[in-house]
């Protein structure tokens, strides 16, 4: 029997949470790859973060980079997300995600959603988000890792961060009606859910996503996440939960 301490907390709630928000309020990551040439040696580099609607991050990249080479030569792919703040970079949480990358056709559905969901996190991304060598991959989650922090490490499952609602479609199709009303006709609202929930500060905040889960908040720099306390499964609940939250 081996006498090895187990370092790993059981996985609670409040874990699932942390790991959630540190993927979703994500603006970038380490993206870590495996390199078509050279033996496959690791390779890591920096990326622009959007989340699809239903939870699973999405990359936008150019076929001309070596990251993109590598996953078409192997969908396998870590992502890290986590700012290290003030102090010890070491105290803060991180989360780093396995993945499998799965490349979108341009001509689908599904490009144009995320399109339109990526810019709306990252709108500078629209001076090339639409040249020929761009495309989107989503990094559909296997499994994670969480460190929350000096001796809060946990194991999650790809069912801990990803969205599963009957209403992802149709969530899909009313968002960016749903975010041009709430920015426009609702701004006190956005105001306080980045204030009270998000405990952001001020900005200029405005909705950039809504899903099943909860709603992405940026004011051009920062992104915030705010998770509702469940999971909607019809868009009737939309309206009562977001009249809630500014209560």
């Amino acid at each position: 029997m081996s006498d090895k301490p187990n370092v790993l907390r059981e996985t609670d709630d409040e874990a699932r949470q942390l790991a959630r928000v540190l993927l979703r309020s994500a603006r970038s990551g380490a993206l870590a790859v495996l390199e078509p040439e050279g033996n496959g040696f690791p390779f890591v580099s920096r990326a622009l973060i959007g989340i699809d609607i239903d939870g699973v991050p999405v990359i936008l990249v150019s076929r001309l980079s070596t990251h993109t080479q590598a996953l078409l030569a192997d969908r396998r792919a870590s992502l890290l997300t986590g700012e290290p703040g003030k102090g010890d970079p070491l105290a803060h949480p991180r989360l780093t995600v396995q993945c499998e990358a799965e490349e979108v056709p341009r001509d689908s559905a599904a490009h144009g959603r995320m399109r339109e969901r990526f810019l709306r996190r990252h709108p500078k991304a629209r001076l090339y988000v639409d040249f020929p060598d761009f495309g989107f991959f989503r990094l559909v989650p296997l499994r994670a890792s969480l460190n929350g922090g000096f001796g809060r490490a946990y194991v999650l499952t790809d069912k801990d961060l990803v969205i599963a609602s009957p209403a992802l479609a149709a969530l899909a199709e009313m968002e960016g009606s749903a975010i041009d009303h709430m920015n426009s006709d609702h701004r006190d609202a956005v105001k306080h859910y980045a204030a009270v929930h998000c405990r952001a500060g001020d900005g200029d905040w405005k909705i950039v996503g809504i899903d099943a889960a909860g709603v992405d908040l940026s004011d051009g720099e920062r992104l915030r996440r705010l998770d509702f306390d469940a999971v909607i499964e019809d868009t009737a609940q939309l309206r009562p939960v977001l009249k809630k939250l500014n209560g």
